[in-house]
C-alpha cells in the first residue's frame, strides 16, 4: 500500500485525501488545527462553489451539507453610476446551481470524515525541518498548505505571475438578515456589483456554523475608499463600515441589508494577498522533492470565485494521475507533468481573473453591455462561473467577442 502525506487540510488537501482512502491508499493529513478550534475559529474565505466542482464532491460522496444549504440558481451583474443609481442590472439562471458552504463547516466536518474512513490525522504545525525528515517516510508527499513557511518551498513563476502586489483589499462578513433581491425574490442568487474606478461588491449566500446566512464581500481597489480595514477592526466594526461603503456605493444592495447581523465574532476577515503562480515541485534541504497543489501552485485574486473550484479541480486531477501512475516512483518529472495537465484547466482561469482584475478594455464593456439585452449572452458569461474554458473561445480576444456579439445580435433579430 503506497504512503501519501499531505500537508493542510483545506478543499484541495481533504477532497484529496479522502479520494485517495477510496483508493486504498495509505495517507496522512496534517491540520495545524482540531476540527473544533476550524469550526469555533475565524472564517477563512468566501466561496462560491459551481457545479462541475460539485459533482466532483458528489462523486465522492463527500456533499453532506447539500441538503441543508440555500443553493444559488443565477448570477447577476449590476454596475454602478457615481451618482449611486444602476447604468446596468442583469441575472441570468445557472444551467445548474451552485453552493456556498463555510469552510469552517466542511473542513471540520471533512476532518472527522477521513479519520472515520480509516485515515490517519495528525494535528501539528509543520516547518520545512519537520518536513524534510516526514518526506522520507511516504512513497509521496503535497503541500496544501497555502500560507505559511511551506509556500516558500515553491519560486513564484514569473513568466505566469503579472502580479507581485496585492491587486485588491478585500474585507467579507458573514451575516444573518439579508433580503432576497426584489426582482428575483424566488430564487437566490450571486450578485457581482462593480462600482468602476473604485471595487466590488459580491453578495453570495452560504451556509455556516448557525445556518444559512449571506456573505457581504468587498474588492477594493489598493488605496481606494473601500481600502479601510487596514487597522483591524473588531468584528462590529467591520460590519458597520462595510455596511456604511454599501450605502455609499451600492445603495440597491444596502436596502436589503440594512438589518444585517454578524453570524458570529468569526465571521469577518480583511486583508489582501498577491496573486501568483509558482513553480509545483519544491526541494527540501535533503535534495527530496514535494509537489504543491491548488492555491499553493496557483493563487488567483478571488474576484471570480474560483479558488474552491481550482481546488476541487485539482484535487480531482490529482487524485487520477496519482492512480494511474501505479508502483512508479513519484519523481519531479511526474510532479511537473501532473500540474502542467492541471494548469491546462488552471491558465483559463488565471487568465480570466487577471483581465477582470485591470481596467475593462472596451469588449469587455460590450460583452457585459450586451448581457442585458441578450440572455443568451448573460446566460454564457454566468454558466462560465462553472466552465471558464469557455472564455476563451469569446471573451478573451477583441475579435472573437465582436463575432460572437454579431451571431447573438442577427439570430434575435432574424
Amino acid at each position: 500500500m503506497r504512503k501519501v502525506l499531505i500537508v493542510g487540510a483545506g478543499q484541495s488537501g481533504l477532497q484529496l485525501a479522502l479520494t485517495l482512502l477510496d483508493h486504498d491508499y495509505d495517507v496522512t493529513v496534517m491540520s495545524a488545527r482540531t476540527p473544533e478550534e476550524i469550526r469555533e475559529g475565524r472564517v477563512m474565505s468566501t466561496q462560491g462553489m459551481f457545479h462541475n466542482a460539485l459533482q466532483h464532491e458528489r462523486n465522492h460522496g463527500l456533499n453532506l451539507w447539500e441538503e441543508e444549504t440555500i443553493p444559488f440558481e443565477g448570477l447577476g451583474v449590476s454596475v454602478a453610476a457615481p451618482d449611486g443609481s444602476r447604468v446596468l442590472d442583469w441575472v441570468a439562471r445557472l444551467d445548474h446551481y451552485g453552493m456556498s458552504i463555510d469552510q469552517r463547516v466542511k473542513m471540520a466536518g471533512w476532518l472527522e470524515l477521513f479519520e472515520e474512513r480509516g485515515g490517519q490525522l495528525v494535528i501539528h504545525g509543520v516547518t520545512t525541518a519537520d518536513l524534510d525528515k516526514l518526506a522520507r517516510m511516504y512513497d509521496l508527499t503535497v503541500i496544501a498548505a497555502g500560507k505559511g513557511e511551506l509556500v516558500q518551498l515553491f519560486d513564484r513563476d514569473p513568466r505566469r505571475s503579472p502580479y507581485s502586489a496585492p491587486q485588491r483589499a478585500l474585507s467579507l462578513a458573514y451575516t444573518h438578515g439579508v433580503e432576497r433581491r426584489p426582482e428575483h425574490p424566488e430564487f437566490a442568487a450571486v450578485r457581482f456589483n462593480i462600482i468602476p474606478g473604485v471595487g466590488e461588491l459580491f453578495m453570495i449566500p452560504c451556509f455556516t456554523t448557525s445556518g444559512n446566512c449571506d456573505i457581504l464581500f468587498f474588492e477594493g481597489v489598493p488605496g481606494g475608499p473601500l481600502d479601510v480595514f487596514g487597522d483591524r477592526p473588531t468584528p462590529a466594526e467591520t460590519l458597520r463600515r462595510i455596511l456604511e461603503l454599501m450605502r455609499t456605493y451600492v445603495p440597491w444592495e444596502y436596502e436589503r441589508s440594512r438589518h444585517a447581523e454578524l453570524t458570529d465574532q468569526g465571521g469577518t476577515l480583511a486583508g489582501g494577498y498577491p496573486p501568483v503562480v509558482r513553480q509545483p515541485v519544491g526541494e527540501l534541504p535533503s535534495g527530496g522533492v514535494v509537489l504543491g497543489m491548488a492555491d499553493v501552485v496557483v493563487a488567483n485574486d478571488p474576484i471570480t470565485g474560483q479558488g474552491s473550484n481550482n481546488a476541487s479541480h485539482c484535487a480531482q486531477l490529482y487524485l487520477e494521475q496519482i492512480v494511474a501512475r501505479g508502483d512508479r516512483p513519484f519523481d519531479r518529472t511526474w510532479m511537473s507533468t501532473t500540474f502542467e495537465r492541471y494548469w491546462d484547466y488552471a491558465q483559463h482561469v488565471t487568465r480570466w481573473t487577471n483581465t477582470m482584475l485591470a481596467p475593462p478594455p472596451p469588449h469587455v464593456l460590450e460583452i457585459i453591455g450586451a448581457a442585458g439585452q441578450f440572455p443568451e449572452v448573460a446566460r454564457r458569461f454566468a454558466n462560465g462561473f462553472a466552465d471558464p474554458t469557455d472564455y476563451q473561445h469569446w471573451f478573451f480576444e477583441p475579435d472573437r467577442a465582436a463575432e460572437y456579439l454579431r451571431r447573438v445580435g442577427t439570430s434575435v433579430t432574424t
